[in-house]
Formats: C-alpha cells, structure tokens, sequence
C-alpha cells in the first residue's frame, strides 16, 4: 500500500474554486486514482475517478462540468479542480489509489479502493 496526504482543502464562497492535490509516498503511476467525499451524515461518495493511463476519467453526475481529476505520474500527485462550488460540496474530500495494478478501467466502488488519505475538508458558504 501507498501513503496518500490530501491538501488544499479549506472555507469557500459559493462560485469560487479550489485545487485539491494528493501527495503519493509510493508509486501510484501503474493504479487507478480516485477522489470521494462524506458529508456529515451522509455516505461516502464517489466524485471522480482517473484509469493509470490518464485516459479514461469518470465523475459524479453532481460535479460533472465543474470539477476536473488529473493525475501527473511523474510526481505521484493527483489533483481535483473544483469550480463553481456550491454550499452542497461541503464535505471531507478523500484521495485512494485502486487495489489492483493495471486495472482496464477504473474500480466503480469504494471497495476498489485500497489505499486512502486521512481527507482535507472543504467548506463552501452560502
């Protein structure tokens, strides 16, 4: 397993943007990367996702078209562009790697998930 230590969360207004980065301590370049998030009270959540070839991405139907998932292998780092936040996006946002190497495709469930980031809160006021 991968050590994973997610940054750049932090208090926003409604509209406004933020970055998200998750640092690898290992290589992460040969796994599919993903971003969830939970609320208070509420389920984790996937929000995207992004196969080890950067080629494939996928997201929630909740964020598409405002949040973007990169990944550079070369620096183990994958990022979250988030972009006309809502008040709604408030949560604890988490960075996992998948279990499997190689993986065609990306897992679709948390399960497939085996290494996790301890989360970066992100707030967005109304």
């Amino acid at each position: 397993q991968v050590q994973l230590v997610e940054s750049g969360g932090g208090l926003v207004q409604a509209g406004g943007s933020l970055r998200l980065s998750c640092a690898a301590s290992g290589r992460t370049s040969n796994y599919a990367m993903g971003w969830f998030r939970q609320a208070p009270g509420k389920e984790r959540e996937l929000v995207a996702t992004i196969d080890w070839t950067a080629s494939t991405t996928r997201y929630a139907d909740s964020v598409k078209a405002r949040f973007t998932i990169s990944r550079d292998n070369a620096k183990n780092m994958v990022y979250l562009q988030m972009n006309s936040l809502k008040p709604e996006d408030t949560a604890v946002y988490y960075c996992a790697a998948d279990r499997l190497p190689y993986r065609p495709g990306v897992p679709g469930t948390a399960s497939g998930f085996g290494s996790w980031g301890q989360g970066t809160q992100v707030t967005v006021s109304s």
